[in-house]
């Protein structure tokens, strides 16, 4: 079972993330996109997204911190221990935070707009769930790792971290994730879950940066002679540009 969940499974998870993104931009262009509702519901929208994207943000970046860079390097640099720790509760928290309130209210929103709710696929709605369910599970690591130590404080940068690092270097050591707090190890369960969802949600907009709106020409609207005295409903339009008053 710990080969299967530590080992088998992760990898099927990151070969469905990799496969589906590539079928979903074949196959699926014109979908490859947030499906926008701001139309219908704007006022919750302009609070929940950015506390949600700027927790992300936050929350990336700390696994970032946590997950890719080696203890090693952060002890070379005279980061002990305990100061990593404070800048986890520091920085981590507030982000986690900051997304789960944005989630909460963009979850409302879908529930209680009757236009949004009906754009609202099956996948999206269990992709929230797990989303939701992954952060908060996060979060109680953090707290749980930096200020409890029943049974002995857990150090997930000597288990968990070695064993993510190890996954790319197609080498993983299961009895790292073994050993783990039963709390990591779903943590980073429903991680690898979401990572399989993800082509076939509105996750994939994350891949959709708007790089092209830096070189695209600008938009010019125009419109009909409106000055007075003219013949409105009966000028004759000429051909060709017109000068833009």
């Amino acid at each position: 079972m710990n080969t299967f969940l530590w080992v088998i499974f992760p990898y099927i998870c990151l070969a469905v993330f990799v496969v589906g993104h590539v079928w979903r931009y074949r196959y699926d262009k014109f979908g490859w996109t947030t499906r926008s509702s701001q139309l219908y519901e704007s006022k919750l929208l302009r609070i929940g997204s950015p506390l949600f994207h700027f927790g992300m943000l936050g929350v990336v970046g700390g696994h970032i911190l946590g997950l890719i860079l080696p203890q090693d390097w952060t002890d070379a640099v005279g980061l002990s221990h305990e100061a990593y720790h404070i800048i986890a509760l520091a920085g981590g928290i507030p982000a986690g935070i900051a997304a789960v309130v944005g989630l909460v209210i963009l979850i409302y929103r879908r529930r209680t707009v009757g236009p949004v709710f009906s754009a609202t696929t099956i996948n999206d709605k269990v992709m929230y769930a797990v989303l939701g369910v992954v952060i908060v599970l996060g979060m109680w690591n953090t707290i749980a790792g930096s200020l409890f130590t029943i049974g002995g404080e857990y150090n997930y940068r000597d288990g968990v971290s070695v064993w993510f690092r190890q996954i790319f270097a197609f080498q993983p050591d299961e009895s790292l994730m073994a050993a783990a707090p039963f709390g990591f190890q779903l943590h980073g369960f429903l991680a690898f879950l979401l990572f399989a969802m993800w082509p076939f949600t509105r996750l994939v907009h994350v891949f959709s940066a708007p790089i092209g709106y830096f070189t695209r020409p600008y938009i010019v609207y125009r419109s009909r002679d409106r000055r007075p005295g003219a013949a409105t409903g009966s000028r004759a339009q000429k051909r060709g540009w017109e000068r833009v008053q």
